[in-house]
């Protein structure tokens, strides 16, 4: 019996988040009603306010779901471009980045969520973000692939940079005019890092 109940308590959870990932990205979190979260997924608002609280909290479950989903995504990016660790890691962080230009994205992760929520430095999934990040360094760290710096203090810089990065481009009246800049800026930033400078200059566009 606990096991069902449980179950359908995380059905009904995955149905009012798909409701709102709809109702946030076609309307905004602001013009987003009560009904549209609700009723698209069949429930009531007591549904609603039992599982996440409130409109803000089922807003907070929405962007931890996306922004988890863009670092799986950038992840999954970097595997398919190869290359060594470090090759990876900046492709990681130019394809968040990037993400920003995904309409879902940009609305409801990077200018609802800051606007709504707060400083996405305290987001649960950027803290996932940053502890993949620290993984990464420190097995660059390992190789004599970095400079020898404070593995955390790297990592909250390059995930910072990563996220500032998209958000401006989220913000931008025309965010494909400035994704390349801000991937281009972030590897130059991000190679800061590297015992040894890269050869050449990184040619981010072809990243992208």
């Amino acid at each position: 019996m606990a096991a069902t109940r449980a179950q359908k308590m995380e059905e009904t959870r995955a149905k009012l988040i798909k409701a709102a990932r709809k109702a946030f990205a076609e309307k905004g979190f602001a013009a987003a009603s009560m009904d549209d979260l609700t009723a698209e997924a069949g429930l009531t608002r007591g549904a609603l306010y039992h599982n996440f609280g409130d409109k803000k909290g089922l807003l907070a479950a929405v962007v931890d779901q996306i922004d988890s989903e863009m670092a799986q995504s950038a992840m999954a990016e970097a595997e398919r471009k190869g290359g060594d660790a470090w090759d990876k890691l900046l492709a990681e962080g130019s394809a968040y980045i990037a993400a920003a230009l995904v309409p879902e994205v940009r609305r409801i992760v990077l200018l609802d969520g800051p606007a709504v929520l707060g400083d996405p430095s305290h987001w649960p999934s950027q803290n996932k973000c940053l502890a993949a990040t620290m993984q990464s360094l420190e097995a660059l760290a390992a190789q004599g692939a970095i400079k020898p710096v404070d593995i955390e203090a790297s990592a909250r810089l390059l995930a910072g940079a990563a996220l500032n990065a998209a958000l401006w481009v989220a913000a931008n009246e025309r965010p494909s005019d400035v994704l390349g800049k801000a991937v281009e800026a972030f590897e130059h930033l991000a190679s800061g890092l590297l015992a040894q400078a890269p050869a050449l200059p990184i040619k981010s566009i072809d990243r992208i």
